[in-house]
């Protein structure tokens, strides 16, 4: 209950509030409580808009940036062999499945944003690592940059395709601790040793070969890895 008092000329009293008070009070609040409703309306309104262009930062489901690239080449007898890389636009990871006549898959994994590749063999309790060259960079850039969302799929020419041989030495004390390494090769070479390998003209007659692994790309080149043991 509101009490409102009156001054005479000899002393105050007590006198019945008119509704006048109330009305200018209600008249006082609420402008003040339309403006911030209609504020808050407002940036409620601007953030929907924000999230639904993707202005606002929010990141988008790792998943979403995957893609699967399948490639099919002929080999040098004319079967068809089949291989899919795994492209990661977001991390800059090309993870490629070969698979051997004899139904076996090797993994081979580019890490462009840390300029490395890593060969895991089947069947092998071993990674191996060397350094991403230029030709290297220029072999996976169209799966990372032009392909991806456009195509997932390329058939090449067995008359177009360029084939070639590179030899990697494995360094007998080139052995890496895993924990150096980033998350992809870790995930990848988990309880496995993994070596340094440095390319080299080719094992020479007193050295043996171990494995070859065959790679494809887009851009109709076809890489055989193959990879021997340097004296210790």
């Amino acid at each position: 209950m509101v009490r409102c008092w009156k001054h005479t000329e000899t002393r105050l009293e007590e006198a019945q509030c008119t509704d006048g008070g109330s009305a200018a009070s209600s008249q006082t609040h609420f402008p003040h409580k339309a403006f911030w409703v209609s504020l808050s309306a407002s940036l409620l309104l601007v953030v929907i808009a924000l999230g639904l262009t993707g202005h606002l930062g929010f990141p988008q489901p790792h998943s979403e940036s995957l893609q699967i690239v399948r490639i099919t080449v002929p080999d040098q007898t004319g079967v068809l062999i089949n291989q899919s890389a795994v492209v990661d636009q977001q991390k800059d990871l090309v993870t490629f499945s070969v698979t051997s006549p004899a139904n076996q898959t090797s993994t081979v994994l580019f890490d462009v944003k840390h300029g490395l590749i890593c060969y895991k063999p089947v069947e092998q309790e071993s990674c191996f690592l060397r350094k991403m060259e230029q030709s290297d960079y220029d072999n996976v850039h169209s799966l990372l940059h032009e392909s991806t969302h456009k195509q997932s799929h390329f058939q090449l020419s067995g008359n177009e395709t360029r084939r070639q041989t590179e030899f990697l030495g494995v360094l007998a004390d080139g052995q890496v601790d895993a924990s150096t390494l980033e998350e992809p090769l870790q995930a990848l070479c988990q309880d496995s040793s993994i070596h340094w390998t440095r390319r080299v003209e080719g094992p020479g007659k007193q050295r043996l070969v171990y494995f070859c692994i065959d790679i494809c790309f887009p851009s109709n080149i076809c890489v055989s890895v193959c990879f021997y043991y340097l004296p210790e």
